[in-house]
């Protein structure tokens, strides 16, 4: 019997997760437990990036597709609570996607940066760095997203007010808040 590894001895993955097709890009660099679950790290994804975990999802690695498997998909799709991260990305290098919103199609794509040892008293998961705001849920994937910036930044446009209204009042296309973000990611631990 071999012994047990200790979380201690856990290697960390520095992923970079970069929302697909977005100019300039949107971006975040995280760590990550290597032993993590595909489920949890679609938590820890659904926090960094701002989504509000309100649409379907699926990790697709090679050919193969991981997320909540039903029958009505009309494809295999293996159930990502019984996937370790490890086990679809084996080290530095590793290249895979996550897709969020079938209907917007939000396409990511995840490469893991490096493996590290764990720091001593550092909590994970923890966002790093990262790059831009999150677009807004339900605005057409990158396309409906450009379209939605143009109407926000000229107050000429006819749906200018409108979109405005929807997002809240206002919108910053730069702002992240890494500080809220790990607040966020503490309470998933």
């Amino acid at each position: 019997m071999s012994p047990t590894k200790g979380t201690a001895d856990i290697p960390i993955y520095q992923i970079k997760f970069t929302l697909e097709d977005s100019k300039p890009p949107i971006w975040r660099r995280i760590l990550v437990r290597s032993d993590v679950d595909l489920e949890m790290l679609h938590y820890i994804l659904q926090v960094v990036m701002g989504w509000t975990n309100a649409h379907l999802h699926q990790f697709i690695v090679g050919q193969t597709y991981y997320g909540e498997p039903h029958p009505d998909y009309g494809f295999e799709m293996r159930d990502e609570r019984r996937v370790r991260l490890n086990q679809v990305a084996p080290g530095e290098g590793f290249k895979f996607r996550y897709e969020y919103d079938f209907g917007d199609s939000w396409m990511h794509q995840l490469v893991v940066e490096k493996v590290l040892p764990p720091e001593p008293g550092q909590q994970y998961p923890v966002c790093v760095k990262g790059k831009r705001a999150c677009p807004p849920e339900d605005v057409g994937g990158v396309w409906g997203y450009d379209d939605f910036l143009e109407a926000i930044r000229n107050p000429d446009h006819p749906e200018h007010e409108d979109y405005l209204e929807w997002v809240g009042g206002e919108f910053d296309p730069e702002e992240l808040d890494l500080d809220e973000t790990n607040e966020i990611l503490r309470g998933l631990r």
